[in-house]
């Protein structure tokens, strides 16, 4: 059975704007196994939220094909992104994407209410999911009774709720102050040991060097993939 669980071939990402043609992403191709914990960096205009999205099936490419755990959703109807999305991916945003009226639990849940999972089931696993990154205290609060590094918890316990093949982290930092970003940091790093897929998308070189392989784009094409040596550990 393939270890590969991402599988990218010859992508391209072109946009109208205006007259001009922006080329977004131009033939990349690139592979991450299952198990990986992979860094995407890149200066701003370089491709990493357009690679990112497509990753993610939030957005198709104009050329090239892109497997996901055995299937090519390169071409898929929106309808068909979804349920990908839903099953396959869990995604962490730098700005948590918690809706305020809803307790911790509750949001934790959401992705389970659209893949029709029971209600006990589904409070059961959001129970389990929230005691996984350390709030089993805060099941009832609300986002604006926590803090920001709570917060991002939550998000990360909503992403690992379906069991998805890979966990996508889209600056998960970015909000947070430098100690309680290292406190996310060492969740993803307990994540990882799990056996997760994580692949997180950063401008910020510290926290790149928390994974074992980073990826760097420019202009479009992957300028360097490599195995990071120094990975930084946190205990």
């Amino acid at each position: 059975m393939s270890k590969q669980i991402i599988h990218i071939s010859d992508i391209t990402k072109y946009y109208q704007v205006g007259t001009e043609v922006v080329k977004a992403l131009q033939g990349t191709s690139l592979s991450i196994d299952k198990g990986e914990y992979v860094a995407i960096m890149g200066p701003s205009g370089s491709g990493k939220s357009t690679l990112m999205n497509i990753i993610g099936a939030l957005d198709t490419p104009t050329g090239g094909q892109y497997v996901l755990n055995g299937t090519d959703v390169s071409h898929l109807t929106d309808e068909s992104l979804a349920e990908i999305r839903n099953k396959e991916i869990g995604f962490v945003f730098q700005t948590f994407n918690l809706l305020p009226r809803y307790t911790a639990l509750e949001n934790v849940v959401l992705p389970l209410v659209y893949a029709g999972i029971p209600k006990a089931e589904r409070m059961q696993l959001g129970e389990e999911s929230l005691t996984s990154v350390g709030l089993g205290d805060r099941m009832q609060h609300r986002p604006n009774e926590m803090s920001g590094g709570q917060r991002q918890r939550v998000a990360v316990a909503r992403a690992l709720i379906n069991d998805p093949s890979i966990i996508l982290a889209d600056e998960p930092t970015g909000n947070l102050d430098s100690k309680t970003s290292v406190d996310i940091m060492r969740l993803f790093g307990e994540i990882h040991a799990r056996g997760n897929t994580i692949i997180l998308v950063t401008h910020e070189e510290d926290i790149a060097q928390h994974a074992h392989r980073i990826i760097r784009l420019r202009d479009g094409e992957i300028e360097k993939d490599y195995k990071n040596e120094q990975v930084t550990l946190v205990g």
